[in-house]
This record gives structure tokens, sequence and C-alpha cells, in this order.
């Protein structure tokens, strides 16, 4: 049995029938590497359960105190039911990209059963129309409460149900997994009711730890490179959100990508992505003539896991606010002005010490933060407070090399992301081997057009790759300037020896008369 912590809480307590807190990823699969050159749904199952024991998180359901007067507790399901979790459907024809978009934002709008392990898995076939993909390719929606998992450890689950190789040879297993039979709620309750006790004195070692970095931040005065300070404007993505999703991806050459870098000295891949971000941004409500004066901002994720918190569950993550520069028409001049917000707004987490602020939200009561979400819906502020944000992105990376499930070889990968209200689209950037991907995942009321997005992000990237191109050209051709000629160095003329002076020769005195 092990307890939630409270950045974990929290995401319990922001969980809404209407909208759901979980993440997901679709991964796209060429069975033609599986023995036999075929895959069947079995086969996933026999799969999946032959390495479920590398993963904490399959088989672990969510026990809450009694009252919510403390963080629910995770136990080993007792009853636990792999079928229940691995579905299978398929696209009706003529199963093109645009279905699989469909469908996958319709699964992903739908909660989890949060009495059983909070994670499904839904095989989807027929996707023999997708361009760019095998014939007989399928698709694995994965989707995880956020609570349990994060991104990074959202790609450790991953990675424990792959392989390097096409042999689905089960791994040893020298551990034999036993099931938990639930607490009793007297037991949880004055657990609870010792933690509350306790939790003034941990609140105030909490914020004994944090006071020093926030501290720093107040006194530190104007940094040398300094955020952008101009106030968040609202969008059409400031809303409270709908029950429905909408859901599209594309993906591009990493090694293009990371080319880019070269426009700003010490860039970023992830700079990159978040100018190209910006540019889709940028260009659909200049489509929908709502592009603000302001910037757009948004808020990036961080992870903090250390390397002994590797591969448990929960999330380890804190996150820094920048500007996106939505204001700035050329690329370039975009992705370096990013580069420089996302540089101080580094230094400024830095500072305030991004651990020690999650340890102070870590003791925030599961009541209080119950409470302040749904008073925050019911009051419909996400409409009518100031807005800090517009969008999230989070960057998770992932494998440089190919992984398989079932035999089969993955040649896709997406993500998904959580909306909240005030919130209504988030982006996902995916790399894997040697593409990277943006995905989207918005609501629908406030991108009715996701093809048009999908579109705009695009054209974001055709800009910076023509840049790039300009960037080559230039370079190729760049002639170098022609040094000047510095004038040869005489050498110093020996001095003349003096010329003796000749002897005038004495004229012949004129002839005298003959005598």
């Amino acid at each position: 049995m092990e307890q939630l912590k409270g950045d974990d809480a929290l995401f319990i307590a922001m969980e809404r029938s209407t909208a759901p807190v979980h993440i997901a990823s679709l991964v796209i699969y060429d069975p033609s590497t599986a023995p036999g050159g075929f895959v069947r749904f079995k086969d996933i199952l026999s799969f999946i359960e032959s390495r479920l024991h590398l993963s904490k998180t399959m088989r672990r359901k969510m026990v809450k105190v009694p009252f919510n007067i403390d963080y629910p507790y995770w136990v080993e399901d007792d009853d636990f039911d792999l079928e229940y979790h691995v579905r299978h459907l398929s696209l009706p024809e003529p199963g093109d990209w645009r279905q699989l978009c469909i469908q996958t934002a319709r699964i992903f709008a739908r909660p989890l059963d949060m009495t059983r392990p909070p994670w499904e898995m839904t095989v989807i076939g027929g996707l023999d129309k997708i361009g760019n993909y095998p014939k007989g390719c399928y698709g694995i929606l994965t989707k995880i409460h956020h609570s349990a998992i994060d991104g990074v450890s959202g790609v450790d689950l991953m990675q424990a149900l792959h392989t390097l190789t096409p042999d689905v040879t089960p791994p040893k297993n020298s551990e034999v997994w036993e099931p938990e039979s639930r607490p009793s709620d007297t037991k949880l309750f004055l657990t609870g009711y010792k933690n509350i006790l306790l939790r003034p004195i941990r609140t105030v070692n909490a914020l004994r730890k944090a006071t020093p970095g926030i501290a720093k931040v107040a006194l530190a005065g104007r940094p040398k490179k300094r955020l952008e300070d101009r106030r968040t404007p609202t969008t059409r993505f400031n809303l409270t959100i709908s029950p429905h999703r909408v859901f599209d991806a594309r993906h591009f050459d990493l090694a293009q990508v990371k080319a880019m870098r070269q426009f700003s000295e010490g860039c970023k891949v992830n700079d990159v992505m978040l100018s190209i971000v910006s540019g889709a941004l940028r260009h659909y409500l200049e489509g929908h003539d709502e592009l603000p004066s302001n910037s757009l901002k948004t808020i990036i994720p961080i992870n903090i896991r250390t390397e002994e918190q590797k591969g448990t569950m929960g999330n380890q993550v804190s996150a820094m606010m920048t500007s996106l520069g939505t204001d700035i028409a050329d690329p370039v001049e975009r992705l370096r002005f990013i580069h420089e917000q996302t540089l101080a707004a580094k230094i400024q987490t830095s500072d305030l010490g991004p651990r020690e602020i999650t340890g102070v939200m870590q003791q925030l009561p599961l009541n209080a933060m119950r409470f302040t979400a749904n008073l925050h819906h019911s009051l419909g502020l996400a409409n009518r407070t100031k807005k800090t944000i517009n969008t999230i992105v989070t960057n998770v990376p992932g494998p440089p090399i190919p992984l398989y499930s079932s035999g089969a070889k993955a040649v896709a990968m997406f993500g998904q992301i959580c909306l909240v209200d005030g919130v209504g689209l988030g982006h996902v950037v995916t790399s894997y081997v040697d593409k990277i991907a943006i995905s989207f995942t918005g609501c629908r009321d406030a991108i009715p057009d996701p093809l048009v997005y999908a579109k705009c992000i695009e054209k974001s990237f055709a800009e910076h790759a023509l840049a790039l191109v300009e960037l080559e050209y230039a370079k190729t051709n760049e002639k170098p300037a022609a040094k000047a000629k510095k004038p040869a160095a005489r050498k110093p003329k020996k001095p003349s020896k003096p010329s003796k002076p000749k002897a005038a020769k004495p004229k012949k005195p004129a002839s005298a008369s003959k005598k």
C-alpha cells in the first residue's frame, strides 16, 4: 500500500465527469516484423500479461480515505481483470487518418473507471488507408490517469511494455505478485486523522525550505534576461471546457528540426518546437481575425524526478511559464525571442527551487483542493478572471531507437494531454527515432476545426524550413571578404659609397702661334 502525494492528489481533486484528468499515447505498429508477419488480439493480451510485473502502475487501484480527510492510497487490485482494461475495435471504411483522429478523441473524452486500476488500452484496427504507414498496421491508444503517472514515468511504462527486438519471449520474473485486500475504513480514517494533526508541522517545514528561493527571486531585482511581463490576452482557448474533445497531430524530420537550432546560439529543440507551435497559433487566430496584440503565454512542465525516483509512480514535475512571441511574424526573430524567454524562465524557476515549491503543494489538504476546483468550475471563473496562460506545451522525449510490442515495430508515437477550465488547448511534443511530432488535444468549443489548426502547424513548420534553406544558401554562397593587400615591404637600400670626384682633365692651352 502506498499513499499518493499532494501533487498526485491534485489531479484527483480536479477530476470531473466532463473534464477527466488523464493523459494518453497513440502508437502505430507495423505487424510485418512479428513472428508470422501478423499480430492477433490474443497475442497482444498475452504479451502484456507477460510483462505486467515490469510496471507498478498496471495492477494498482485507488482506495479513498473516508470523507476525503487525507490523500488516497494505491493498493494491489485483488480483482484485476486484464481483458477489462484492453479492448479492441476497428475503424469503418475507409479507415483514414481523419477517422483515426475522431475515434481517438472520442475514446480520450470518456472518464476512466476509478474503482479499478486507472488505465485502458484500445487496439484500433482498420488503418489501411492511412498514408505513409504500412498496410495492415494497427494502433494502440493507452489512457492513464494523471494521478498515477507523468510524462517521464509514462516513458518508463512504455519501455516496460516494449522490447528492443521483435522477440516475444516473456522476460524472467523472479517475484510473485500478490494482491492486497482493501484496508478497512476505520484504519484509513485513523491514519488520515493522524496526518491531519501532523500536516501543520510538515507545512511549516516545507515553507521554511521554500522561503529562501522565494526571497531570492523577490530581492534579486531585474535580471539581465527578463521575462516579458505584458498582460496575458484572453483568447478562444480560455473558456470553461465542454466534455467533447478533438485531436490531430503532425510529425516532422528530427534532423531538420535540430538544424533549426542554429538560428539562435544555444537554442534547444524545445525552443524550436515552441516557435513552431507559436506560429501555428498565430496563423490560426489570424484566420479567425482574433490575433491579440499581446503575445500568448504557455506553461511548460519540467521534470524534477531524481535518478532514485526513476521508475516510481506518480508525478515529479514542476512548471515554468513563458511567452510564445505570437506577436512576432518572422519565424527566426520569434525563435530568438522564445530562446531568450525560456532561458529567463529557467533561471527564475531554478532560483525559486522547483522541488521546494512542489513540496509546499504536497501539503495542501485534499478537501481544500477539491472545494477550490469545484468552486472555480461552478462559478465559471475561467470565463471571468484574469488569464495567466493560454495553452500548454509539454515535451516528452521518446527513445532514439525502434521499439517493438508483440513483435510489431512501432512506427509512430503521438501524445494527448488533459484539459482543465481556462485551458482548452494542449500540445504534446514527442520524439521517436528520427521523427518529432506535435500532437494537440482541444476542447471542441475552442477548436471546432482541428484540421485547420493542423494545417497551421504544417504552415508554421514550412516557414521555419524555408528560413533554414535561406540560411544554408547564404552560407554556401557567402564570399569571403577580400583581404586588403599590404604593400610589400621594401628592402632598405644599401647606402651607396660616395663616388670619388673625377679629376678634371686639364684643358689644352690654346696653341701658340707658330714661330
